[in-house]
């Protein structure tokens, strides 16, 4: 999920009560909320470094935990220094290391929830797992976290312009949390419907070996369908509100022959590191003058309303098949190349 769900959820979590243990509670899951994606530094080293070693060690369930003690650590040493405030609660290490826990614990669930998945099993597992129930970027995510935490905060601005007791923050922030695991229900019944909608037909006289279904930007209602057969892939649209689904909708994508080209292509550092990631590869050969380019696209990032979809390789190659060029694109666009 992006920074701001991450944020807003780590604030939602202490103000239902953890901010009442211990001093730093806010400080601590707020920055843990966001302290597994430490990991962007990989950016560095270009877009294929990122996309090996982004949602590794610091999302798994050993790098959230030593993330989690570092960080509580970092907190309570200088803050059991610090002079203590007049009010609020004292600063207590065992509670403030359960809030970091907490925080970074959130961030890798959160990050389960979309289609870009996590490996949580890292060292032991490196395979790659996603419910796929949100998009990386959800405003009805932002809308319920938002309300949950301002609506308390006007609600206090009019109680003390009346004179009436001050209210908290505690009951918004509890709405919000319960309202998050209520949308993930409502996404993850819809989830369900698609996939059963996408597996009870047939496509081309060809029965699905594989199907998914990877969620719109908004409409909890609305996927993009994938489905793979002995011959083609197929992205359609799913409306699960209305029950429309029409093969007819969707794009074809018929698979490639197995080519010298596409398997020099695989060999490359470029393709293992794809390959791993990618759950619905599709593979083309385009020739050329100086050589065949192999273009592989991951289609879970294929919205069916658009013809070009994110997250692809490209492998340019000579008239021997020796690699001239190689990169990873999340858009599918490619400027910059890695000889």
């Amino acid at each position: 999920m992006d920074n701001l769900t991450h944020t807003l959820t780590g604030l939602a979590i202490s103000y239902a009560g953890f901010n009442r243990k211990t001093r730093y509670a806010t400080l601590a899951i707020v920055v843990g909320a966001n302290l597994p994606d430490i990991d962007m530094v990989s950016r560095v080293g270009g877009n294929v470094a990122y996309l090996q070693y982004h949602r590794g060690i610091t999302h798994s369930i050993i790098g959230i935990t030593a993330l989690a003690i570092l960080l509580a650590a970092a907190i309570y040493f200088p803050g059991r220094r610090a002079r203590p405030p007049k009010a609020g609660p004292p600063l207590d290490g065992r509670w403030l290391l359960l809030a970091c826990w907490i925080a970074t614990a959130s961030h890798l669930l959160l990050d389960l929830t979309n289609s870009y998945g996590v490996r949580p099993f890292i060292p032991l597992n490196y395979h790659w797992y996603a419910w796929g129930i949100e998009p990386i970027i959800d405003p009805l995510l932002w809308l319920i976290l938002i309300a949950g935490l301002a609506l308390p905060a006007l609600f206090r601005l009019i109680t003390e312009e009346v004179g009436a007791r001050k209210t908290g923050f505690q009951n918004g922030a509890i709405f919000s949390l319960c309202a998050l695991v209520a949308l993930w229900g409502l996404r993850d019944f819809s989830h369900r419907r698609a996939l059963n909608m996408l597996d009870a037909i047939s496509y081309h006289q060809a029965d699905p070996e594989r199907l998914g279904a990877f969620p719109s930007f908004v409409n909890p209602f609305g996927w993009t369908g994938v489905v793979e057969t002995s011959r083609a892939f197929y992205v359609l649209p799913v409306d699960v509100l209305s029950g429309r689904l029409d093969p007819q909708d969707a794009r074809l994508f018929h698979k490639s022959e197995p080519s010298p080209a596409l398997e020099a292509a695989l060999t490359t550092r470029t393709a293992r590191v794809f390959m791993d990631f990618a759950r619905f590869p599709w593979a083309e050969v385009l020739p050329g003058e100086n050589g065949p380019t192999v273009m592989i696209r991951d289609l879970r990032f294929q919205p069916a309303n658009f013809h070009r979809g994110g997250f692809a390789i490209e492998i340019q190659l000579d008239q021997d098949l020796h690699v001239r060029s190689q990169a990873f694109s999340f858009s599918g666009r490619f400027r910059d190349h890695q000889s």
